[in-house]
């Protein structure tokens, strides 16, 4: 566990503005945001059932940084079992929300995920999104990456969306490339694709255009969704 990193990333998200980020980020209020989510939620679909997974019952599933609960009510909405959930959130005001909106069946812990009392290898899925971009320490993005590594189970994986180009306007967060994501799981096979706009960009657009915009301006996309899977055996 690094104490200062910890501390560091508490006060970048202490300096955000969140009456701002709530309308940025609002599935009510905007639809670029909406569309976002639609499009992610369709590739982790098709991601899981490439894997094999016909459904997510009785998956042990697991998010980091799951800020007040919203990727964990998509997992609900997309069949996974309340008691099978866990979400880990360092800052306790968003803990308390994600507890205050998701089933009592729900486990929400609260604190650095490095810390966390997870065993090793007991998860099937393990989700981090927009985490790494977080954390500019390399060292302790690498052994947060290693934490990540020991809870997943042979044959689950790592779950990773998150930025593949620099904010100019946030020097908060950090990129995290495809090139990094394979350093970070050496071992893992990781299957990739890039998904949502650019959201400057889609938020200028009506509504209707933003899906097919998606599509026709592939380099426009700003994350990776990433399933690194840890193979069954030890290589």
């Amino acid at each position: 566990m690094n104490t200062s990193e910890t501390q560091a990333v508490q006060a970048r998200y202490a300096r955000r503005d969140n009456s701002a980020d709530a309308q940025r980020y609002s599935l009510y209020a905007n639809a670029a945001a909406l569309q976002a989510q639609q499009e992610r939620l369709r590739a982790m679909a098709r991601l899981w059932c490439a894997h094999g997974w016909t459904d997510l019952s009785g998956r042990t599933l697991l998010e980091v940084g799951c800020g007040s609960g919203g990727n964990l009510l998509d997992l609900l909405r997309l069949g996974a079992t309340p008691t099978q959930l866990t979400g880990i959130e360092l800052l306790p005001e968003r803990a308390a929300a994600a507890r205050a909106v998701l089933p009592g069946g729900v486990t929400v812990l609260e604190g650095d995920a490095c810390a966390a009392p997870i065993a090793d290898a007991s998860q099937q899925a393990v989700l981090a999104f927009t985490v790494f971009s977080s954390l500019l320490d390399p060292a302790y993005r690498q052994q947060f990456a290693r934490t990540l590594w020991r809870w997943v189970a042979p044959g689950g994986g790592v779950l990773v969306y998150d930025f593949v180009v620099n904010n100019p306007h946030n020097p908060d967060v950090r990129k995290l490339p495809l090139s990094e994501l394979r350093a970070l799981f050496p071992c893992a096979r990781l299957q990739s694709r890039r998904l949502t706009l650019a959201p400057p960009v889609a938020r200028r657009l009506p509504t209707g255009l933003i899906a097919p915009a998606s599509l026709l301006l592939h380099p426009l996309r700003t994350h990776r969704l990433t399933w690194a899977v840890k193979p069954l055996t030890p290589p």
